[in-house]
């Protein structure tokens, strides 16, 4: 080990930085949040030190430095650009048995500042020594991903009842049995729903509980279209708290490949036609593990609660007494349109965007078409593939214009992604030419030509040249007319 760790209390102590530019700027604002009395000394401030000294946050000493600023420091920082100078900082230090930052100086330094990641009361400092700082901030960057912000107050929260856990689990084993109770069960969860007053009385029945039996719980994750970089943190999280994730068949092996190793993984494949499991057998599946004492994720494609049934889920869930959270995902609308260079909303083209499913003809039998089939408006059809025809006859015979522009996205967001375009009397031909299956997002509206110009993922759209591009009236005038004022001015 080439440093030995500690975090130093620095709460109303002194503490020296020696320059006055950006570099000493963030130096001081890591020891003022500590509680240090910070002095800075420069001969010029930048402008957020000298507001900081203004308002009574930092001291100033102006001038060049002199030996007699060490005086009474805990700590000193060297942050100017001065080598010389910082040699100087090093060893009047050294003489004092103070501790010293060299900034960007290893070998000056007798103390070096990590990487931090603050979940107060909880803190986590990643240091390389000084020899390769930014692998250091690499590592924080990816730790932050997996540390929810709500860590500090489930900490606090374990801190007032550790006296208590204590009395009621004197044997070590069943005091750590506690903790990771407390820490990754119904707690910790409503910490992260905001609930904390709620979380205190859960944690007061556990420690009130005789046999201390885990509590299961599950949680509802949006695993997005596919690529795994749309994961929220939040997702990503709860894939690695998870003891069982019941996944559907559309969730990307890449998104599973994110979760914890050890987690027992459950398919819950549903497709049209082909339903390996019914949506009571899921039901019976998160009854099961929850009362196990698991910690259930229930992935979906998508959103839960976009065409995804997280609203029975929950229902279902809450019948049973079954402790729950929801993760949103980013929805095949929104993503698939994304990925295709879509905009579903657009000044000149659509000011409303519909989220429909017509999987089936029941689904076609409640829609309202009139509504569908006016214009200026985005329509995004989740689970339509088998319906194209029936769904572009209905839409025609409503008033649509079969010139209206379409586009199919199969696989979005994934590395075989594809777009067919057409128009709307062209929609079921064009699928079956270019063999359309699922998953794909259908798009109709006027922004869908859009992908022809807009295209940035993938292979280019397939069939391009038969959709016309809407005009765009008066919009170049405008824009050379606003240039020609902007350059007058």
């Amino acid at each position: 080990m080439k440093l030995y760790p500690l975090f130093a209390d620095l709460r109303d102590r002194a503490v020296l930085v020696v320059g006055g530019g950006a570099v000493a700027e963030r130096k001081a604002a890591m020891l003022v949040d500590a509680g240090a009395r910070v002095t800075v000394g420069a001969p010029v401030l930048s402008p957020a030190l000298a507001d900081r000294v203004a308002s009574g946050r930092l001291a100033h000493r102006s001038g060049t430095f002199a030996p007699d600023w060490l005086d009474d420091a805990w700590l000193v920082v060297a942050a100017t650009d001065d080598a010389a100078l910082h040699q100087r900082i090093a060893e009047l230090a050294a003489a004092r048995r103070i501790f010293v930052n060299v900034v960007d100086d290893a070998a000056r330094s007798s103390f070096h500042v990590p990487a931090v990641i603050d979940r107060a009361p909880i803190t986590i400092a990643i240091s390389s020594g000084g020899d390769a700082p930014m692998f250091a901030r690499l590592l924080r960057e990816r730790l932050e991903t997996l540390l929810d912000h709500s860590l500090g107050t489930l900490a606090m929260l374990a801190a007032r009842l550790r006296r208590r856990i204590r009395l009621r689990h004197p044997q070590p084993a069943a005091r750590r049995g506690f903790y990771e109770q407390l820490f990754a069960g119904r707690v910790a969860a409503l910490v992260r729903s905001g609930r904390v007053g709620e979380a205190q009385a859960e944690a007061e029945r556990l420690l009130a509980t005789q046999d201390g039996a885990p509590q299961g719980s599950v949680v509802l994750v949006g695993a997005g279209p596919g690529d795994p970089g749309l994961l929220t943190l939040r997702a990503l999280r709860a894939l690695n708290e998870a003891d069982v994730i019941l996944h559907d068949r559309l969730v990307s092996a890449e998104v599973l490949a994110l979760a914890r190793r050890d987690a027992e993984r459950i398919e819950v494949a549903k497709e049209a036609g082909h339903h390996h499991t019914t949506q009571e057998g899921i039901h019976a599946l998160m009854l099961e593990h929850a009362r196990a004492g698991r910690r259930v994720v229930r992935l979906k494609g998508g959103d839960p609660f976009v065409f995804g049934r997280g609203g029975e889920e929950l229902e279902f869930l809450r019948a049973h007494d079954i402790p729950y959270e929801v993760v949103p995902g980013i929805t095949a609308a929104v993503a698939c349109a994304a990925y295709a260079g879509i905009p579903l909303t657009h000044r000149d083209h659509a000011q409303s965007v519909r989220l429909l499913t017509a999987h089936c003809k029941a689904s076609h039998d409640t829609l309202d078409w009139p509504a569908l089939a006016r214009e200026r408006q985005t329509l995004a059809v989740y689970m339509g593939v088998s319906q194209l025809d029936a769904f572009q006859r209905q839409l025609v015979a409503h008033g649509r214009a079969a010139s209206t522009p379409f586009a199919l996205v199969e696989n979005g967001s994934r590395p075989d992604q594809r777009v067919v375009t057409g128009t709307l009397g062209q929609l079921a031909r064009r699928a079956a030419e270019h063999a359309v299956t699922s998953p794909a997002l259908l798009i109709v509206g006027e922004v869908a030509s859009l992908a022809q110009s807009l295209a940035w993922f993938g292979a280019a759209p397939a069939g391009a040249e038969l959709v016309p591009r809407p005009s765009r009236p008066d919009r170049p005038a405008d824009a050379d007319r606003l240039l020609a004022a902007i350059h007058q001015a």
